[in-house]
């Protein structure tokens, strides 16, 4: 446990860096998978091939949910017991969540089998994709319990003090994916299958190499009693993941709704369905990426946060939030100015397509991630308050911007601004949202500042305690 003593004594901003700097690179690595896919399939399929692939997204947007609920709820469990110097709670929660990563990825991948069509309808798959997306869906279906054993896994291993190692894992299985994809599309003709089946090759690798670091654990040694269920721990591990699950399902749950509202909104407008159901999912993928940076930087600095509160260093945990949220909004204003002054050089990227579909590429960039500075120090705060084991304030905040405001901003706003009313969802929620994040930044600041003063009260009372037993 002694081997992580660093994150108390070493610069904020040196331990910054040497964990962000890799989830980032996990994450965004994470992102490409499917826009790597996109890409090609714009290519040599078409915009209706990318449709079929923005139907599908959100299938691996609810595993990736659960496999970040059992994973950062994991590492955030770790880091507060290596900070507690609990070895035997810090190797139970690693055991349980390894257990709980295996079952839900075979669970889920058996309903996604059973109620694939029934997934492809909810998630507005149109008649003219729908072929599409079956046959993407149906080969993407087998790297479900490797993708989410890896990401799980991702977060526990940054947590172990091995950022470099997850970003080098996940990184090997996006590098596999990329040069599979053009093999498969363009050589071997496979279509929607050989993008599928790139990147679900890559995944398994992926899935290897998390297994082959799980037995070569640096701060704790895994042993066969681990891995029995313990409800108490398993309960904890949850509880502190459940934001992160959040934050994923509710991504979910906005394209569910986006994707149904484009269909019959665009229906009526003279874009028709497909072209607006194309492009946003587009714009979500990117969105994932700038998210990726945003996410890293938060989840990066996880185990720092969790040690030094766990040690009960809180003037150094206020030093870690002050530099995320300047990160935070470096990383959101560079984004909007981008997305605000080259969006065509983004869309081409995904294929040449008529000027009607440019059109609303260019109107969707524009409009969707006008306020994403808001947004990327909205899911800091989130995270922040994960690591300091405050699931339910995390949970809160994250269910606010998400879901609470989103979806129904989603459903409403087209009926008053027809389908333009969908690309004004986001940044209303943004807004709002906000609002609350500074409520929280107070109240969180304040808590942090009641827990110094009672420890610089407790080691003065300490000190008198012992002046008076010497001189006794």
């Amino acid at each position: 446990m002694g081997k992580n003593h660093f994150m108390e004594r070493e610069s904020i901003g040196k331990l910054m860096l040497k964990f962000s700097v890799p989830c980032i690179m996990s994450l965004l690595v994470s992102s490409l998978y499917n826009i790597v896919d996109q890409i090609f399939i714009g290519q040599g399929i078409g915009y209706l091939g990318n449709g079929a692939t923005n139907v599908v997204f959100p299938v691996t947007i609810i595993a990736l949910a659960m496999a970040l609920m059992v994973g950062d709820g994991c590492a955030a469990n770790l880091s507060i017991c290596q900070g507690c110097k609990d070895q035997d709670r810090a190797r139970k929660s690693v055991g349980n969540a390894i257990v709980l990563l295996v079952a839900a990825g075979v669970v889920f991948t058996v309903l996604l089998f059973l109620f694939k069509d029934q997934f492809l309808k909810a998630f507005g798959a149109t008649e003219n994709n729908f072929a599409y997306a079956r046959e993407y869906f149906v080969y993407i279906m087998i790297g479900i319990p490797f993708f989410m054993f890896s990401n799980g896994m991702n977060s526990i291993i940054r947590a172990d003090g091995s950022p470099q190692f997850a970003m080098i894992s996940t990184l090997i299985g996006a590098v596999i994916n990329v040069i599979l994809d053009p093999i498969m599309i363009f050589v071997f003709h496979w279509g929607m299958m050989g993008a599928a089946l790139a990147t679900i090759t890559g995944q398994i690798v992926s899935a290897i190499l998390a297994v082959y670091y799980l037995c070569h654990m640096k701060s704790i040694k895994m042993e066969t009693e681990c891995f029995r269920v313990d409800p108490i721990i398993s309960k904890k591990v949850l509880s502190l993941g459940i934001s992160s699950f959040l934050t994923q399902i509710s991504i979910v749950a906005i394209m569910a709704a986006m994707n149904n509202m484009l269909v019959i909104y665009g229906a009526q407008s003279r874009f028709g369905s497909d072209i607006p159901l194309t492009v946003v999912g587009i714009v979500m993928k990117v969105f994932q990426i700038v998210i990726a940076f945003s996410v890293g930087i938060a989840a990066g600095s996880q185990p720092v946060i969790g040690f030094n509160y766990g040690a009960g260093l809180n003037h150094r945990v206020k030093k870690i939030f002050k530099l995320m949220m300047a990160a935070e909004a470096c990383v959101g204003v560079f984004s909007m100015i981008i997305f605000e002054c080259f969006p065509m050089e983004i869309i081409k990227l995904f294929g040449n397509e008529s000027a009607l579909y440019n059109e609303f590429a260019v109107l969707a960039f524009r409009t969707y991630l006008c306020t994403i500075v808001l947004c990327c120090i909205q899911k800091s705060v989130s995270i922040f308050l994960q690591a300091l084991g405050k699931p339910i304030l995390s949970m809160g905040l994250s269910l606010l911007r998400d879901f609470i405001l989103s979806v129904p901003l989603v459903l409403f706003l087209p009926k008053l601004l027809g389908i333009k009313g969908t690309l004004y969802s986001a940044p209303a929620a943004d807004m709002i949202s906000f609002i609350a994040v500074i409520a929280v930044t107070r109240y969180l600041f304040g808590h942090l500042k009641k827990d110094e003063k009672e420890e610089r009260e407790t080691a003065f009372n300490r000190g008198e305690e012992t002046i008076n037993l010497v001189s006794e």
